[in-house]
């Protein structure tokens, strides 16, 4: 086919139209040299700009130089051990670090097959990850713990027939916490199709570090600790569960070549093992500043080079264990109460799913801070509303002892960042701007009625509002759907 130019109009601002040209790439490989020759490249130049997830802050520009991208892809390359004849498969965005560093750059430094599912395609059907797997014969693909959890509850049964996943010798996970529940599931799922849990790796790692930083060992499996959770909220120290209250925490594995880590308590003094503090990481791939962000790149980042990652853990026989985000960190009385302990145990009330809760930060009647559940309830009937927050708020309890207010928000209203993960700093925002009502803990007294959403004169419904048009796109088609109104269906 020959080359054909055209020219397309402009459609809108977005799209001011241009000169296009289509051709086969045998044609484009025959064409002449240039003239003119590329710009040269220094390892100190600016390879990209990658935006922090924006979790616990607004997005800021990271500065990626060769030298990072090259250094973390390497060092991927080598702690994973990939060889030429590994066939990498990623359905994660490419504007995602993991997307572009670990899975698209890292395999073209690496020299190694890649298949890309468009990510739409895997949320609309995960098993498309898996059957790519088995058609190329996977060995290696990257996963945040909820996508290892939506193909499970998709799988089983006569859905797996056909697969075959005993050639993947790497299933990672990384850009969220690690659910051993969840992974244990999907492995009894998809063992029949030759799945094997030794496949588990877990890994830490943040865009202000280009990628990763610390990697479990391939073919071990996934190291997870039973720790004591009294002791952790309490003294933040790692104590192997007894009796009392306990969670499974996965270990993300050891640096990898070139970095350093340290956990530091608040006055900057590194901690010994089993002690929780701050993750301080230094290493080639950290950047070494925000995009025209001075101020803050001085906040998190030393004159030497260390790097404030803001995240929470503790070292454990040289392997880093994530306990949370600094941020996110829910201070009930004293006590050190982790949010992912309160939203997981939500979760398992019917008919909420993985992602329907985030626990933050709000302030009681009394003005003190108070854990509250911000709940996806996709029912308008006041009663089972009423039940929906009564067994949420149970749940809570039961799990962690902590007395929580539930508030009932719309599908999809719960604000995420670009990679999909809870944004659980705006939306503490969002419930600090907006008007809910509070909900009385389980047994409160009696056969005392709940509140569940009673509106106010002239504005949206007390329950469920969260910052009304402010809250997105999905809770702005809601409230016009409702004529302004929103109780939270």
């Amino acid at each position: 086919m020959p080359a054909r130019w055209w020219r397309r109009p402009p459609c809108c601002r977005c799209c001011p139209g241009g000169e296009h040209l289509a051709a086969t790439p045998a044609y484009i490989d025959a064409l002449p040299e240039a003239a003119q020759s590329l710009p040269a490249i220094g390892a100190d130049d600016i390879a990209f700009l990658q935006f922090s997830s924006g979790s616990t802050r607004f997005p800021k520009g990271v500065v990626v130089r060769h030298h990072n991208l090259m250094a973390n892809a390497r060092a991927i390359s080598a702690a994973l051990r990939v060889e030429r004849d590994d066939v990498c498969v990623s359905w994660l965005p490419l504007y995602h670090d993991m997307g572009l560093v670990g899975c698209l750059l890292t395999a073209l430094v690496a020299g190694c097959d890649l298949h890309l599912l468009p990510t739409r395609e895997f949320i609309r059907n995960p098993l498309l990850w898996l059957r790519l797997m088995t058609e190329t014969g996977g060995t290696i693909s990257y996963s945040p713990a909820f996508g290892y959890d939506l193909a499970a509850r998709r799988g089983g049964g006569d859905a797996v027939r056909g697969f075959d996943l005993s050639r993947w010798r790497v299933a990672g996970l990384g850009g969220d916490m690690i659910r051993p529940d969840v992974l244990a599931r999907f492995a009894e799922v998809f063992a029949p199709a030759g799945f094997r849990p030794d496949a588990f790796l877990g890994s830490y790692g943040l865009a202000e570090a280009t990628l990763a930083v610390t990697l479990g060992r391939p073919g071990a499996g996934l190291a997870v600790s039973e720790l004591d959770l009294d002791a952790l909220e309490h003294r933040s120290r790692l104590h192997p569960a007894g009796q009392g209250r306990r969670r499974a925490f996965a270990r993300c594995g050891a640096p990898i070549d070139g970095f350093q880590l340290e956990v530091r308590d608040a006055a900057g003094r590194a901690l010994p093992d089993g002690h929780v503090g701050r993750i301080h990481v230094r290493g080639p791939s950290v950047m070494d500043g925000y995009f025209h962000e001075p101020e803050e790149t001085a906040r998190v980042l030393s004159s030497d080079g260390w790097l404030d990652t803001g995240d929470l853990g503790a070292l454990e026989d040289g392997e880093l264990l994530i306990t949370g985000r600094a941020k996110d960190l829910i201070i009930v009385n004293g006590r050190n109460v982790w949010p992912h302990d309160l939203e997981w145990a939500a979760e398992r009330v019917e008919p909420l799913r993985a992602g329907d809760v985030v626990a933050v930060t709000g302030e009681g009647e009394d003005g003190a801070e108070q854990a509250v559940l911000l709940v996806q309830c996709r029912t308008a009937d006041p009663e089972a509303r009423a039940r929906l927050a009564d067994r949420v708020a149970a749940a809570a309890v039961a799990a962690s002892g902590v007395v929580c207010r539930v508030v009932l928000v719309p599908p999809h209203s719960l604000p995420r960042t670009s990679s999909g993960k809870l944004a659980r700093a705006h939306a503490r925002r969002l419930l600090a701007e907006g008007d809910s009502g509070e909900r009385p803990p389980p047994g409160g007294g009696g056969h005392r009625r709940h509140r569940v959403s009673r509106p106010r004169r002239g504005g949206p419904a007390a329950r469920g509002r969260l910052a009304g048009a402010r809250a997105g796109p999905p809770l702005r088609r809601e409230r016009r759907r409702r004529g302004g109104r929103l109780a939270g269906g």
